[in-house]
C-alpha cells in the first residue's frame, strides 16, 4: 500500500471517528433529557462501550 493510500485510508477513518463521536454525543444527550427510559440502563452501557472502541480506534487510526 503507498503512503498515498494509507493518508486516504487514515482520513477516511478519522472521519467515520468523528462521525459516530458525534452519533455518541446526541445519544448521550437524549439519554440525559429522560429519553427511552426502559432503555436507559442498556443504551447507556452501549453508549460506554462505544467511547471505549472510538477511542481506541482514534489511537490506532493516527499515523505512526
Amino acid at each position: 500500500m503507498s503512503s498515498i493510500d494509507m493518508a486516504n485510508e487514515c482520513n477516511g477513518a478519522t472521519e467515520l471517528i468523528q462521525v459516530l463521536e458525534q452519533d455518541r454525543s446526541w445519544l448521550l444527550r437524549e439519554l440525559d433529557a429522560g429519553k427511552w427510559p426502559e432503555l436507559r440502563l442498556d443504551l447507556a452501557a452501549l453508549e460506554r462501550e462505544l467511547g471505549q472502541l472510538l477511542e481506541l480506534a482514534s489511537e490506532k487510526s493516527k499515523p505512526n
